[in-house]
């Protein structure tokens, strides 16, 4: 997930440390909230190069407050311990050198208990902080703090996907969150028939990127036209359902309907369902946060790669969007609308939604697009250490609109440029299919 230069967003607050203090509170006590269920063992788990361990997820985000707060803005600044910055920096490399990304999950030290006492340490003084500096101080401070709970958020939804990952391995298939005793009540699958509907959009020219004061990461600037045909996205995200006709009329084995490289990527992988998928004694169950569950053909579908995606798309005789027509669909939608992260509630993708609308525009999956994930024009990325991700990730990568179950509420927005490989599958991503009008 991306990392860059933000605004902060304008103070109507009559106090805006306050505002601020309640903020980061609220955003430190949710990471903390989606490990309250994991045992020390649990934190330490890291399935792949690309996922993290739950316990440096939790110890990264306070080194990123320690490094770009504390240090810059800290009258005294002693480090918290000298060794994190090499254990925790994920890859600011202007920082420092970093323990290899892909044996984090051999960090039995420091322990859990260490990682959480380093948290509630690093807390005390940002708040402190936040209350000793001058307004001139809390002015660039604040800008910094609202970047790294933006930054925070994005490892809650990366903890999440990260040790579903790994639990997935175990055959006991372990739950990471509780089942919530009681979920909205559900209607009963009615059908593709239900869900089988489009929503036009006018084609032009359309103004697509982030503008305003309002907090945006560099890579969603800057604001620029861009001329679009007219085009329909459909109404609803594809549903298990949905994939499972396109598993039974052997979309796996028929190698026209894949990109080359995705098709090798199947073979390579041995891939036949979605990574998550689990057939018991002939019937088809899915692997969540919550456990094993029987697959709904009614709900969402979640973690297809863009090859997968693509495959699809093909066999239904349809394409994967583009990023300009995706986002110029979310800006007709409410953000706040959505199924988004509750750590006391279900994250997993629930029901399609069915309105007259886009259904489930934000939230619920990332949809993938066929973009390719780079510059816009005029983009610059920020200055210093924080500049570095964004920018330096433009190559060999695409697109994902919209946010997911896992995505904090709040936290996305239509310019929201999310990227992944097009062979990612760990992540909430899923298909929203276009056709030229």
């Amino acid at each position: 997930m991306q990392h860059g230069q933000v605004k902060p967003a304008p103070e109507t607050a009559r106090d805006p440390r306050a505002h601020l203090l309640a903020r980061y509170r609220t955003v430190r006590e949710r990471t903390e909230a989606l490990a309250k269920h994991l045992t020390p063992e649990d934190m330490l788990l890291q399935a792949m190069p690309d996922a993290s361990p739950t316990r440096w997820h939790l110890a990264h985000t306070s080194w990123f407050f320690e490094e770009f707060v504390l240090q810059r803005f800290e009258g005294s600044f002693a480090p918290y311990d000298p060794h994190y910055a090499y254990l925790f920096n994920s890859y600011y490399n202007s920082v420092g050198e970093q323990w290899p990304r892909d044996r984090r999950g051999l960090l039995s030290r420091p322990s859990a208990a260490d990682v959480f006492a380093y948290r509630a340490a690093i807390d005390e003084r940002v708040e402190g902080l936040l209350s000793d500096l001058s307004e001139g101080g809390f002015a660039e401070a604040a800008e910094i703090i609202t970047l790294g709970l933006h930054h925070e958020e994005q490892h809650q939804e990366l903890l999440c996907t990260d040790i579903k990952a790994a639990f997935a391995l175990n055959p006991l298939a372990p739950a990471a969150f509780a089942m919530p005793e009681a979920l909205e009540e559900e209607p009963e699958d009615q059908g593709p028939a239900a869900n089988d509907r489009w929503v036009s959009f006018e084609g032009g020219i359309h103004a697509i990127g982030h503008e305003g004061e309002d907090f945006a990461f560099d890579n969603e600037t800057k604001r620029h036209k861009v001329y679009l045909d007219d085009f329909s996205l459909h109404g609803t995200p594809v549903t298990n359902g949905q994939f499972l006709a396109f598993i039974e009329d052997g979309g796996y084995r028929a190698a026209s309907l894949w990109l080359a490289e995705g098709w090798d990527w199947r073979a390579r992988e041995a891939v036949v369902h979605p990574v998550y998928w689990r057939k018991v004694d002939g019937a088809w169950f899915e692997f969540t946060l919550h456990g094993l569950i029987p697959l709904r053909p009614d709900r969402i579908l979640s973690h297809v790669s863009a090859y997968e995606a693509f495959a699809f798309a093909e066999w239904a005789g349809a394409r994967l969007p583009r990023e300009a027509e995706v986002e110029v669909a979310l800006s007709k939608s409410d953000p706040a609308a959505g199924q988004f992260l509750d750590p006391a509630g279900f994250v997993h993708p629930h029901l399609v939604g069915r309105d007259n609308g886009l259904g489930s525009a934000f939230g619920t999956v990332w949809d993938w697009t066929q973009s390719a994930y780079s510059a816009y024009p005029g983009f610059r990325p920020a200055a210093g250490a924080i500049g570095e991700y964004n920018g330096k990730f433009m190559s060999s990568q695409l697109v994902l609109k919209g946010g997911s179950c896992a995505t904090p509420p709040g936290h996305i927005r239509a310019t929201y440029r999310n990227f992944f490989p097009p062979d990612a599958r760990w992540q909430f991503t899923g298909i929203r299919l276009a056709r030229d009008v």
